[in-house]
Order: structure tokens, then C-alpha cells, then sequence
């Protein structure tokens, strides 16, 4: 028998965080997809970046008010920060593309962004079932799949983007952006990688 509960509201709270962080990739390529809604994506994106802000400091003051937590306090900081690294990359792109004054699109920053919603939806679903060692397993081979995916496709788009662009001035904006893009995908498999290392040590 537990003497001491643990405050199993942690789970709850990082699947929320998780939901904004999809939230947000949807978001993303919307915009890629269609930048006419350029300023209302943005704003859209800003919104959840913040609650995820907030839930992320309600995640480490619970910290600090929890005797004992569901699992080592150190992964729970690694975890919440990875999670909000990844809106904050997301939340960067979406206000690059607005000074910008993004006004067309590329394929590849669709296809890119397409990524990173899967790899999002992907650590969404692992989160949600974080207690599920073969769940977290399983999404972590997805996410360094897709991570894979969305490198190549990185290069591909960077490749294109020298070849087919003369003006200095677009290159430079699209290679941020993409940079952007493929650094979230890219938190994204770190964010698998805490999973997976908080589902073994907790086995």
C-alpha cells in the first residue's frame, strides 16, 4: 500500500502540452499550405505557445509542491523542456514566415511541415500512453523514422532551394525557415528519447 500518493496530474498536464505542440504543427502547415492566412496562423500558433508556456510552469511549480512525483523530478524537467522546446521552434518559424511577409510557398516547406506534424502527432500519442512501456517503444522507432524522413527531405529541400532561387535575399529566408522545421522534427526524436529512457528506468 502507497503511504504517500503521487501526483499522477503530471501525466495529465504533459499530454495537454502535447496536444498544444500538435496543435501548433497543424497550424504550421497550414500556413506553409495556404500563407494568404499568414497573420491568423501566427496568432493561432502564439496562443497555444503560450498556454503551453503555462502549462509548462504549472508542470515545474508542481514540482516543487509534490512530495513524491510519478517519476525521477530530473525527467520531469528533460521532458517538459523538450516538449517545449519543440512549440517554441514551431512558434519561431511561424514568426519568421510573418516578418518575412511570407506570400508564397514552397513544396518542400509543405512536405517538411507535413513531417512535423506526424512526428508531433507521433510524440502526442506516445505521451498519452507514457505508462505503456511497449507504446513509448514503439513510438520512438516512429519518431527516428520519421526524423530520418524529414532529413533527407531537408537536404532535398536545401538542394533545391540553391539550384532554383537566384535572389539572395529569398535563400536566405527559405534556408531559415527550413533550419527551423527540421530542428523541431529533430526535438521531436529527443522528446522520444526521454520517453523511452523514463519508460525503461521506470519499467
Amino acid at each position: 500500500m502507497q503511504l504517500i500518493p503521487r501526483d499522477a496530474q503530471f501525466y495529465d498536464i504533459f499530454a495537454q502540452v502535447a496536444g498544444r505542440m500538435s496543435g501548433s504543427a497543424s497550424l504550421l502547415h497550414e500556413l506553409f499550405k495556404d500563407p494568404a492566412k499568414l497573420e491568423q496562423h501566427v496568432a493561432s500558433i502564439k496562443k497555444l505557445e503560450h498556454e503551453a508556456d503555462n502549462l509548462t510552469h504549472d508542470i515545474i511549480d508542481r514540482i516543487n509542491r509534490t512530495f513524491v512525483t510519478p517519476f525521477d523530478r530530473e525527467d520531469i524537467h528533460a521532458l517538459a523542456g523538450r516538449l517545449d522546446d519543440v512549440v517554441d521552434l514551431i512558434d519561431g518559424c511561424a514568426r519568421r514566415a510573418l516578418i518575412f511577409r511570407l506570400q508564397s510557398s514552397r513544396q518542400h516547406a509543405v512536405i517538411l511541415s507535413e513531417v512535423l506534424l506526424r512526428s508531433c502527432r507521433c510524440v502526442e500519442d506516445a505521451v498519452k500512453q507514457m505508462k505503456d512501456p511497449k507504446a513509448v517503444s514503439a513510438g520512438n522507432r516512429q519518431l527516428k523514422l520519421l526524423e530520418e524522413e524529414g532529413d533527407a527531405l531537408y537536404h532535398e529541400a536545401m538542394e533545391n532551394l540553391f539550384s532554383s532561387t537566384s535572389d539572395a535575399i529569398e535563400v536566405i529566408k527559405w534556408k531559415e525557415l527550413y533550419d527551423k522545421i527540421e530542428d523541431a522534427i529533430d526535438q521531436c526524436e529527443d522528446v522520444g528519447n526521454v520517453l523511452q529512457s523514463i519508460s525503461l528506468k521506470n519499467a
